[in-house]
């Protein structure tokens, strides 16, 4: 039991999220390197070094600089396990982001100096909010000319609805930046732009120290005093509950191209943030520390290898401990199962682990058995609940453009549907099958991937729909009277459920209305 304590008390589990573009794949990078789990920095968009950045490792998210699956990878750091999840900053996945926020403790959010916050990130802060999930701010590129610093902290606390305290503030910015005082270790790191070393530090006791004068130039460094005493004016002490509590975000400013920064944050950071927390299922809550074994896939992704058709299932432990082998109960089928190769990550490299521990992240072989959602457990029913697919806002149909190959299409369509990055519907008028998405690029990954991962071709065919909405009704006639009545506009999902294809707002709201008995859904969850 010990034993199990310690190892909960060692892990952080978090996720980075951002808007495309701030650093966030840049940031995990440096983060690795840290830990030892990759030994040289790639720059992502440097052509000089072919090797692109070990987060990114679908070909579609190669060619076109972005995050589109989330990764995750695990490594050791000081005497820490820690596991990031890096999410897709693109606004077209966001549904797989917000899934990802259930599997993790806390969040770091990167930000750009010079754009400050941006619409993805402040939907993505909405989801931490509702959770209360513990935020950490990085302020990044401050190698590059950018806005006044104060004025940034404003900003996100106006746009972000948190306070914020920053534990490090930088001396100038862009063409002029010299480095940043650590408020939080009270040290002056200097700025020596570079993508390989770390910067070298200078240990202060105090920030008068005539030192700081001797590194920075006297201007700056009376700019710095004037500045970190506006600071103790203004902001409150540091508070590390107000923080796990999700009401108060430490701020850090940094390079993470230039290394910079970087391990001020990470020092801080597995000191302070949450270790793994309790997780709610509908029966109870579930603690971290309980002997019996619980988890939960909120993530299914194909093809981790182009060369065997097979999917994995990431599973995130929520209590005891998980083991190679072990018999446990898949709760929606009640079978038991036995996992031979579960593996842990790093990026795309995977190692098979004999165990694993509350906040640790593992994959598991699927040959279609799991959905999102899914619970594993050593015999309990339990179903956690959170991980809702949307209603999506943009739907075509899918037609095979080769006859000979409408097996490979299938069974294409059937696993990408699996990893929930789109949703199925047969339309039960025509038979024909529609896709539905929250975002345009959504159309373009499925159609890159079924032609490069299982051979096939297809074709989109657009559709001008509203919503697609799941309907229910306990009254059996009222039911069978709307679907005769809109009998060209029903459709069913992949579990059988009746869908309703809203070509209007208008539609919609007719139907609502005229239909009393009918129960309207706008995510799956109900």
């Amino acid at each position: 039991m010990a034993a199990l304590t310690e190892e909960i008390n060692r892990r952080r589990t978090f996720a980075i999220i951002s808007h495309p573009d701030a650093g966030k794949t840049t940031l995990t990078e440096k983060l690795l390197l840290f830990g030892g789990a990759i030994h040289i920095a790639g720059a992502v968009k440097s052509n000089k070094i072919k090797k692109t950045a070990t987060s990114d490792w679908m070909e579609i998210e190669k060619q076109r600089g972005i995050s589109v699956a989330t990764s995750v990878m695990g490594f050791n750091y000081k005497d820490y396990k820690i596991n990031i999840l890096d999410t897709p900053g693109h606004q077209d996945f966001a549904e797989d982001t917000y899934r990802t926020l259930t599997a993790v403790d806390s969040v770091i959010i990167v930000v750009d100096v010079a754009k400050g916050v941006e619409m993805q990130t402040r939907k993505l802060m909405e989801v931490c909010r509702m959770r209360n999930t513990p935020v950490i701010i990085f302020v990044n590129k401050l190698d590059r000319e950018g806005r006044d610093p104060f004025e940034i902290l404003d900003e996100l606390e106006a746009e972000l609805k948190i306070a914020v305290r920053p534990l490090s503030w930088p001396i100038n910015i862009g063409a002029k930046f010299k480095g940043v005082y650590n408020i939080y270790e009270h040290s002056l790191d200097l700025f020596t732009p570079s993508k390989q070393t770390i910067s070298s530090r200078v240990e202060i006791d105090d920030v008068n120290d005539a030192r700081i004068d001797e590194n920075v130039g006297e201007t700056d460094a009376a700019k710095l005093r004037e500045d970190l005493e506006l600071i103790e004016g203004v902001y409150p002490e540091f508070d590390v509950n107000e923080y796990l509590s999700g009401k108060l975000a430490p701020v850090f400013f940094g390079s993470a191209l230039n290394m910079f920064g970087v391990k001020e944050l990470l020092d801080c950071f597995v000191e302070i943030a949450p270790t793994p927390r309790p997780v709610n299922a509908q029966e109870r809550e579930i603690k971290p520390e309980e002997d019996a074994f619980s988890g939960f896939v909120f993530k299914i992704h194909a093809n981790m290898d182009p060369n065997h058709r097979s999917c994995i299932a990431f599973v995130k432990i929520c209590s005891g401990k998980f083991e190679r082998n072990a018999n446990y109960k898949h709760v929606r089928s009640g079978k038991m199962m036995r996992f031979a190769a579960p593996t842990a990550f790093m990026a795309q490299k995977k190692n098979i682990v004999d165990e694993a521990y509350p906040g640790d992240i593992v994959g598991i072989p699927d040959t279609g058995n799991f959905k999102i959602g899914d619970t594993l457990t050593s015999g309990e029913e339990l179903h956690f609940k959170g991980l809702p697919s949307f209603s999506p806002e943009m739907f075509k149909y899918i037609e095979n453009t080769d006859p000979m190959k409408s097996k490979q299409l299938d069974k294409g369509i059937q696993q990408l549907m699996d990893e929930g990055v789109a949703q199925l519907f047969v339309n039960q008028f025509n038979g024909r099958k529609l896709i539905g998405t929250v975002g345009q690029l959504q159309f373009e990954v499925i159609q890159y991937r079924l032609l490069h991962e299982y051979g096939a071709q297809c074709r989109w065919e657009p559709l001008s729909l509203y919503k697609a909405c799941w309907i229910e009704s306990e009254d059996a006639e009222a039911l069978a009277a709307f679907k005769k009545r809109k009998h060209q506009f029903m459709a069913v999902d992949r579990d059988g459920r009746d869908v309703f294809l809203a070509d209007s707002n208008y539609v919609l709201q007719m139907a609502q209305s005229d239909f009393p008995k009918i129960k309207f859904h706008f995510t799956s969850e109900f």
